[in-house]
């Protein structure tokens, strides 16, 4: 098990501060925990660009798949990387800007009363055990600490925002993850 400050920062997770985040609602519970997928580029692992997007520092010449992301301001709350090491991007108590024009039932604005975690990987190529095992334990963490927040309510990005988004996509073994959590 993993702990959560009262800041909203996990520990053991290295902190690389996003300024691409703000308050949450007043009043606003944390009960959707919503699974997504990136690599920069597309199935290039441990570039380092995922890090440069989130904190508005990518070079947008480094490669041509970048010139969409020029103006682009995104975060979000956690990034696991093939290796299972976690980046913390966002507070978990502030609002992270993730998944984009979002629904779940009749919620929208799913940025407001959601947690967003990234894999480091693609919709096709299988996901690590390091990362399995390390998004079972943040997932606990997470269903420790947040009351709101249960088994039920945790979403694939593709979940929230159906013919936009696929993620995190068909090589993420839902059950495998699922019979890892409380």
């Amino acid at each position: 098990m993993y702990r959560i400050d009262s800041a909203g920062w996990l520990q053991p997770a290295r902190h690389c501060r996003s300024p691409n985040f703000n308050q949450r609602p007043a009043g606003c519970a944390i009960d959707l925990l919503v699974i997504h997928n990136i690599s920069l580029p597309a199935g290039q692992f441990g570039t380092g660009h995922i890090e440069a997007l989130f904190t508005n520092c990518l070079d947008c010449t480094a490669d041509p798949s970048f010139a969409d992301l020029a103006t682009l301001q995104v975060s979000a709350h956690l990034l696991i990387e093939r290796d299972g090491t976690l980046v913390q991007f966002v507070s978990l108590l502030d609002r992270a800007w993730h998944a984009g024009a979002s629904c779940f039932g009749e919620r929208e604005n799913c940025n407001d009363f959601s947690i967003g975690i990234e894999l480091e990987g693609t919709d096709w190529l299988p996901y690590t055990d390091a990362q399995y095992r390390a998004l079972a334990t943040v997932t606990n963490t997470l269903l420790d600490h947040f009351p709101a927040l249960n088994s039920h309510s945790i979403v694939g990005h593709s979940d929230i925002a159906p013919g936009r988004k696929t993620d995190p996509g068909p090589a993420f073994d839902w059950a495998r993850y699922r019979q890892s959590i409380n």
